[in-house]
Formats: structure tokens, sequence, C-alpha cells
């Protein structure tokens, strides 16, 4: 079974499993404070151009909300 937002089998939830199996299109929450990050918009706080998967963020890119690491990210629900 393929999970909407990946390219693999299975998935943790977190982006921990593995940026290099996420979708380009996935979009990831953050579990501190829910902010959504979804590629079609990128982030203006961090000057992060739309149509940049999450994979492709900076190493140093942290919640443009909360500061909440990208650890802190999970894959949407309806993105499984």
């Amino acid at each position: 079974m393929r999970a909407h937002g990946l390219d693999g089998d299975r998935f943790d939830g977190g982006h921990l499993a593995g940026d290099d199996r996420l979708r380009d299109d996935a979009r990831l929450e953050c579990g501190i404070c829910w902010h959504v990050y979804d590629p079609a918009e990128g982030d203006p706080v961090w000057q992060v151009p739309a149509g940049t998967p999450f994979s492709a963020l900076p190493a140093h890119w942290r919640c443009p909300v909360c500061d909440g690491p990208r650890e802190k990210f999970l894959l949407l629900g309806s993105e499984r």
C-alpha cells in the first residue's frame, strides 16, 4: 500500500523516517504549535520560495511560528 505523502511503503509520521521518502508535495505540521509547512506556499519568514519541498529546506530551518526544530514536524494525516 502506498501512502499519499510518501515514496515508499511505510512512514512513521515524523520526518525522521527520512526526508528522501517524502514526496515533494507532502505537507508537514509542527508537533509543537501545529503550523503547517506547505511546499506550494514556501515560507516567507525564512524566505523559502514557493515550490520548495520540505526535504529541500536548509538544515538550519526551524518553524517560523514557534522556532521548533525540523525534527518536530509530522506528516499530515491526510497526506498518509
